[in-house]
C-alpha cells in the first residue's frame, strides 16, 4: 500500500465516531479529498459528499459508512462511577476489562469498564454473562461532582484500541465495520478523478449505519443515483469454531479478494457487470448468498426514491463487532480496483432493468 493511502488509513482508524457523532473522522475523510475531486461538502445529516464528473448523465454512488459502535454514558453515581447504554449492537463479554475514552466537553478522558476480580465472586457470578446495564466506566474520580466536571449524561464512549499490524498483510482494530469500507469509496474517487469516468460518481461516507441506515437513506435520496454500490465489512468463515457456519455465509477467507453477492437486495444487472469486470481484470473475488435484505447501506439505496440498481461489495472481515477485527490490506486495495474498474465501465446508455439486453 502506498504511503499516503496508508497514512490515511492510520488517521482514519485513529478517529473515533459512534453513531451521530461522526465529525472526526468526517474530517479526516475531508482533508484526504480536498483538491482531488470536483466537489466536496457536508450535509446536514452529516454525510460526506465527494463528487467526479457531477454533471454527466448516469449517477453512480458509493457509499461506506463511516459511523463504528459506541457507547454513551447514562447516568453517574454518587461515587462518580460512570454506567452506560449501547450505541449499536455490542456483545456484552467484548466489553468487560476494555479501556475506553469519554468523549466530554474537556476533552477525552481515559477510564476503564472494571467488573469484580475473580477471586471475589460466587460461582453462579463466574457462569453468568454480566449484562450492560450492570458494567460501569471508572475514570478515578471520587464522586459525583468530581466525575461531572469531565464526563456527563449523553457523552459518547469508545473502546481504546488502536491499530495494529499483523502478519500478511492483515491489520486489527476496532471500527474496521465500517471504517475500511469509507476508506475504499474514499480511494476509488480519488483514483477515479484521475481517469476521466464517462459517469457522474459520487462518493458517500455516510453515517448512523449502525443505528438503521440513516446517511445512506438521505443522501441517497439527494443524489438520486441510477447505480449504488455499497462497500461494507462480510463476515470472514476463516478461524476456528465456524465449520456450521460456512454453510449459511459460506467459506470466506482474508486475503482472497472482496465479496461480492447475489440475492434480492442486489441487481442482477450490476452484480454481472462486477463479476464481468473481476474477471477481465484479473481482480480475485469471492461469492455470498444474501438471500434477504443486507442490512447494509446497500438495502437504504436499493429502496431510495423510484429504486436504484445497488449492489454490495463486502471486505472480508473476522471478528465483527468486537474490539480485535482482523481485514486484510490486500483485499482493501482489491477492491477499491474494482469499483474503479467497474465504474469506468459504465456509459449513459448501460441499462440496468433485469432481464433486459445488456
Amino acid at each position: 500500500m502506498q504511503a499516503d493511502r496508508k497514512q490515511f488509513l492510520e488517521e482514519l482508524m485513529a478517529a473515533w465516531c459512534p453513531s451521530g457523532f461522526e465529525e472526526e473522522a468526517q474530517v479526516v475523510i475531508r482533508r484526504r479529498l480536498e483538491g482531488k475531486c470536483d466537489e466536496v461538502r457536508t450535509d446536514v445529516h452529516g454525510n460526506v459528499l465527494a463528487g467526479v464528473n457531477t454533471s454527466a448523465a448516469l449517477r453512480v454512488m458509493l457509499a461506506g459508512h463511516v459511523d463504528e459502535i459506541g457507547l454513551m454514558v447514562s447516568h453517574i453515581d454518587d461515587n462518580g462511577f460512570l454506567f452506560f447504554q449501547t450505541i449499536g449492537g455490542f456483545d456484552p463479554t467484548m466489553v468487560t476489562g476494555q479501556h475506553v475514552i469519554v468523549h466530554g466537553a474537556r476533552g477525552p478522558v481515559q477510564g476503564v469498564i472494571g467488573r469484580k476480580a475473580i477471586h471475589l465472586m460466587t460461582e453462579e457470578e463466574r457462569r453468568a454473562v454480566v449484562k450492560i446495564e450492570d458494567m460501569f466506566i471508572d475514570i478515578g474520580a471520587r464522586s459525583a461532582a468530581e466525575a461531572a466536571k469531565y464526563a456527563r449524561v449523553s457523552d459518547p464512549v469508545t473502546l481504546n484500541v488502536g491499530l495494529r499490524y499483523l502478519l500478511n498483510n492483515l491489520v486489527a482494530c476496532r471500527a474496521f465495520d465500517d471504517r475500511i469500507g469509507a476508506f475504499v469509496v474514499t480511494e476509488a474517487l480519488i483514483e477515479l478523478a484521475k481517469r476521466q469516468p464517462r459517469v457522474a460518481v459520487w462518493s458517500v461516507t455516510t453515517v448512523q449505519e449502525e443505528v438503521g441506515l440513516r446517511g445512506a437513506r438521505t443522501s441517497a435520496f439527494g443524489i438520486d443515483p441510477h447505480v449504488g454500490l455499497a462497500v461494507d465489512v462480510g463476515h470472514a468463515s476463516d478461524y476456528p469454531g465456524l465449520d456450521k457456519d460456512k454453510r449459511k455465509i459460506g467459506d470466506v477467507r482474508l486475503g482472497r479478494g472482496p465479496i461480492l453477492c447475489r440475492g434480492p437486495n442486489i441487481n442482477s444487472a450490476v452484480q454481472a457487470g462486477l463479476e464481468k469486470v473481476a474477471k477481465a481484470k484479473k481482480i480475485p473475488y469471492q461469492m455470498q448468498a444474501e438471500p434477504r435484505a443486507t442490512g447494509t447501506d446497500a438495502n437504504a439505496m436499493q429502496l431510495n426514491r423510484a429504486g436504484v440498481a445497488t449492489a454490495l461489495v463486502s471486505v472480508p472481515n473476522r471478528y465483527m463487532h468486537t474490539p480485535v477485527e482482523i481485514v486484510s490490506l490486500i483485499d482493501a486495495e482489491q477492491t477499491i480496483r474494482l469499483l474503479v474498474e467497474y465504474v469506468l465501465s459504465l456509459k449513459a446508455s448501460d441499462t440496468f432493468i433485469p432481464g433486459a439486453k445488456q
